[in-house]
């Protein structure tokens, strides 16, 4: 039995990361520490026989890539479909200043992103409707061999909870954090193994292998 083993990555520490805005599809770029993130997980991934490096085609994951995809002697290729949760009107402000702007929003609750959204944004269902083909299309392109995606919070999220069989309601109870590396195993028959979430070399917890 085949299996293609996903080596999905958050991207590193965002410049606007201590304000809390709501990025979405805005586009913004990562801070020097994001940078540093992003060279351990390529010092980690060098020994490592990675087939493809993909990411989503915004800045702070796509630099990440390239990073990455250096150390590995490849070259990325970007996929707008593993673009950010869409966060319509309330892009790249806090929830304060969405709030003050659009008063009547002032109870929605991303906790109810399952089934609701921000005008002009998109719900969790919208975006596991775009992320899931995307992933099934890099899988299905570099079976038997190991394939590496950069991505984001919420992208990442949606791909776990598919893969540990999870409703998307439970999208929140999954951490990821900046420059995290997961592993999932999918096998030829259908069956997909998580075998690390929110792991790696900038997280503090010892010893991470990858086979």
């Amino acid at each position: 039995m085949e299996m293609t083993r996903l080596v999905l990555i958050r991207h590193g520490q965002v410049v606007n990361h201590h304000e809390y805005r709501y990025n979405g599809h805005f586009d913004v770029d990562i801070t020097d520490v994001g940078v540093e993130q992003m060279d351990r997980l390529a010092a980690f991934l060098s020994g490592v026989k990675i087939d493809a490096v993909y990411s989503s085609d915004l800045k702070r994951a796509a630099k990440g890539a390239d990073i990455i995809a250096r150390g590995l002697g490849l070259t990325p290729k970007r996929v707008h479909a593993l673009r950010e949760l869409h966060l319509g009107r309330w892009e790249g402000l806090t929830r304060e200043e969405a709030i003050v702007r659009y008063p009547e929003e002032s109870g929605f609750s991303f906790r109810d992103l399952a089934t609701s959204r921000v005008k002009e944004g998109e719900s969790l269902g919208d975006l596991k409707a775009r992320v899931l083909p995307a992933i099934e299309n890099i899988i299905n392109a570099h079976t038997g061999k190991a394939v590496c995606v950069v991505a984001h919070g919420g992208v990442n999220r949606v791909v776990l909870t598919d893969a540990m069989g999870l409703p998307i309601e439970n999208f929140f109870r999954i951490e990821q954090d900046y420059g995290c590396l997961n592993l999932i195993d999918y096998f030829s028959d259908g069956v997909k193994v998580v075998k690390l979430l929110n792991g790696g070399p900038n997280q503090e917890m010892g010893e991470t292998k990858l086979y």
